[in-house]
């Protein structure tokens, strides 16, 4: 990719993963950071060795790429402020992590014509292992999406999707990691309550779901074939598999994803 230059406004915990992700793929001297708490702003950037900036308009003047990772309930008036400042022409590619948060509606608060890509992270950035949706203006050149996910890579995956998918992706892959941790905390639970101690029952429940996951990405094969290899005629994973089935543990999971797409759905309109 071509040299260039990244700005993040918000370094709390979604916006400082992505940040430092980025500060592994380009040079700290060419990361710039703003936040309104300017604890928060310093403390990352002396860890990165990036520089730190005392306005957002500030951020958006040196940048190429611009996150906003701020929440939805402020996204509208940062960028209006930005774009009330900065002339058209040194305006960055804004890239928005504002869930729920349209195109449309990203477009209409910029008082300029302004250019964006919009985000769906989620929380395993922090370890380098997230699911990351990007979704982009027909303004957004091919090049500067290709940009964009080289400039996450180190954060996890990255695939583009269609617009109209972003509130399922929340529901899915952004609240997703909520019903991962509340699953490995009932096996842990599980295992505490059938004699293993605690700090090793959930080493074992979240290796046991990692390697799981490992398998469904790394061969390819329908996680129902790979459920079926484990589960051997009368034996104790198939006992296991059927009361899970009996307790509607499949029904659980859906309807989970689905309240929380709703919801997604719901904060849009907002």
């Amino acid at each position: 990719m071509k040299k260039s230059k990244v700005a993040c406004i918000g370094c709390g915990v979604m916006g400082g993963a992505l940040i430092r992700a980025v500060a592994k793929v380009i040079p700290a001297a060419d990361i710039y950071l703003y936040d309104t708490d300017t604890g928060k702003r310093d403390s990352v950037a002396k860890e990165l060795g990036a520089v730190a900036l005392d306005s957002s308009s500030a951020a958006a003047e040196n940048a190429d790429y611009l996150i906003l990772a701020v929440k939805p309930a402020y996204i509208e008036s940062v960028l209006s402020d930005i774009t009330a400042v900065v002339p058209q022409d040194k305006l960055p590619l804004f890239v928005s992590i504002a869930a729920g948060v349209k195109l449309e509606k990203l477009r209409k608060a910029a008082l300029t014509k302004s250019r964006f890509i919009r985000l769906m992270p989620n929380i395993p950035a922090l370890v380098g292992e997230a699911m990351i949706a990007l979704t982009n203006g027909s303004d957004v050149t091919a090049d500067e999406v290709a940009d964009v996910k080289e400039l996450l890579s180190k954060a996890g995956s990255v695939e583009s999707v269609p617009e109209n998918l972003m509130d399922c992706v929340t529901g899915i892959s952004g609240s997703g990691p909520a019903y991962g941790f509340v699953f490995v905390e009932a096996l842990a639970d599980a295992a505490v309550k059938l004699g293993m101690p605690r700090k090793q029952a959930y080493i074992y429940a979240a290796q046991t779901l990692k390697g799981a996951a490992a398998m469904v990405l790394e061969t390819g094969r329908h996680p129902a074939v790979l459920k079926d290899d484990v589960c051997s005629p009368g034996g104790t994973t198939i006992a296991g598999v059927a009361a899970l089935e009996e307790l509607g543990f499949r029904h659980a999971v859906i309807e989970a994803a689905v309240a929380a797409t709703e919801r997604s759905v719901e904060l849009g309109k907002k």
